[in-house]
Order: structure tokens, then C-alpha cells, then sequence
């Protein structure tokens, strides 16, 4: 057998049967590993701010950003599984989430506290804000199983955004003490 051929059996060893259309899959695995490697990267940045947070708040901090990290990495695994469900081929690398990612990296040796709560805020944002496109998109091809895990991330996202919102806040609000 020659090298093409084997290279196109081992491809058509990978195709997971699906009902899904060659375009649903090919859009939707698109989509998923880019939420995949939103999800690695955003996992990596709370579990750096988890690692490096100081301060009086260190303690409630530390925990936060530990809960939310692990909430946050549970996904991994069934993102990359339902791609690969869906007939498509999921994320191999490192290398692959840097060059798919949109989360920016914060390497800086010292972030103030607020400042960490207040990046992981918007970068659940923004996540939310993707998954909701990646639903329009399993809405488009009628892939109800991958909408629905969606929408649970989706519910999960935004309470980190709240949660961090809040414990950001300053003092009484309507007071400003």
C-alpha cells in the first residue's frame, strides 16, 4: 500500500459515522475547537491568577479562581468529545490553541488583584458571547445535542462573570462606602 493510501484509510479511520452533513461537520468541529481552545486558554489564566494572586483578599480569592478553574477545565473533555462525535477531529497540541484561541495571554510578573478578577470577567464574557454564535450555528444545522451542552456553558459562564463581578465590587454601592 502506498503512502496515500494509507494515509486516506487512516483518516477514514477517524470519520465518526454521522448524520450531520460534510458542511455540519466541518463547521461545527470548526467552531468547537476554537471554543476548546478558548476553554485551555481561559482555564490557564485563572489557574495563573489562582497561582499568583496576593493580598488581604488572598484567601476568598485563592478559592474563587480554584472553583472557577476547575468548572471551567470540566468542559474540556466534552467539548473534544462531542467534535469528535459530530464526525470531526478535535484539537492535537498546544501550538493548535495558540494559533485557534481569541483569550488573550497575561504573562506580566505581578497583577493586582481587582485587575485579574476584572480580565477573568470580561474573558468569560467574551466566552459566553462565542459560545452563543456556536449555538446560532448548531441552530443552523439542527445539532440539538451539542446546543444543549452549550447552553448549560452558557449558564456556568455567566455565573463566573456575575460571581466575579461582585466579589470586584467596591464598598455600598449606592453610598460609595
Amino acid at each position: 500500500m502506498d503512502k496515500s493510501a494509507a494515509l486516506k484509510n487512516r483518516v477514514r479511520a477517524l470519520a465518526t459515522p454521522t448524520d450531520l452533513g460534510s458542511d455540519a461537520t466541518r463547521d461545527l468541529s470548526g467552531a468547537l475547537n476554537k471554543l476548546l481552545a478558548d476553554v485551555f486558554a481561559l482555564y490557564l489564566k485563572t489557574k495563573n491568577f489562582h497561582w499568583h494572586v496576593s493580598g488581604p483578599h488572598f484567601r476568598d480569592y485563592h478559592l474563587l479562581l480554584d472553583d472557577h478553574a476547575t468548572e471551567i477545565f470540566a468542559m474540556v473533555d466534552a467539548i473534544a468529545e462531542r467534535t469528535r462525535k459530530i464526525g470531526g477531529n478535535s484539537l492535537r497540541s498546544i501550538g493548535h490553541i495558540a494559533r485557534l484561541k481569541s483569550i488573550l495571554d497575561n504573562d506580566a510578573d505581578f497583577v493586582q488583584p481587582l485587575d485579574m478578577l476584572s480580565e477573568l470577567q470580561g474573558d468569560n464574557k467574551g466566552l459566553a458571547a462565542y459560545m452563543r454564535e456556536v449555538h446560532e450555528l448548531c441552530d443552523k444545522y439542527n445539532d440539538i445535542a451539542t446546543a444543549s451542552l452549550i447552553e448549560n456553558w452558557i449558564d456556568e459562564t455567566e455565573q463566573r462573570t456575575w460571581f466575579l463581578f461582585e466579589t470586584s465590587r467596591q464598598g455600598d454601592v449606592t453610598t460609595g462606602h
